[in-house]
């Protein structure tokens, strides 16, 4: 990993960890799906293995260091913020599709991803199952708000990034 990617990981890594904390402080978290939002990012910008990581780590060390969400939610979170940032990394940087049409196909595919895990092995690590109806039903309402801010936020996050003389556009990891 090239050094500028490896630092805006990194960076986007503890974004991940700070912005719940903040969006926590004004009662707004929950809604907004803060933590959703770096791992995105990373997998767009930075592509499919810096997305991972970001994904991945950003809940386990949320967990370790400020005890939110607590294990039996980090872990299917962990396994859902990692599929967005792969598939966002996969669809934008590998396959060139647009900002858009990767982030809502990342977004399913965390979602989906989400739900098989929690409905079939999250009962094998010794946690409640999600029920997958849940994902279509209050699971989404609940989400409504992240999803609106994730799609006006992030591509525009992106296109601004891109655009910036600072951002070079490595091989992916």
């Amino acid at each position: 990993m090239k050094t500028h990617k490896l630092i805006s990981t990194a960076l986007l890594l503890a974004l991940g960890v700070l912005l719940p904390r903040i969006f926590h402080s004004v009662r707004l978290g929950r809604a907004f799906l803060p933590m959703h939002l770096p791992a995105l990012l990373a997998g767009l910008l930075l592509g499919p293995g810096s997305g991972l990581i970001v994904g991945v780590l950003t809940p386990l060390l949320s967990t370790l260091f400020t005890g939110s969400p607590p294990p039996e939610i980090a872990v299917p979170m962990l396994v859902e913020l990692g599929a967005y940032g792969l598939a966002g990394g996969l669809l934008y940087q590998k396959r060139r599709l647009n900002v858009y049409l990767s982030l809502v196909l990342a977004i399913v595919c965390g979602r989906l991803v989400y739900g098989l895990f929690g409905a079939t092995l999250l009962p094998l690590l010794g946690f409640d199952p999600i029920p997958v109806f849940y994902l279509f039903t209050a699971g989404l309402l609940e989400a409504i708000p992240g999803l609106v801010l994730q799609l006006v936020v992030i591509p525009l996050i992106v296109k601004l990034v891109e655009r910036s003389p600072a951002f070079k556009k490595e091989e992916s990891a």
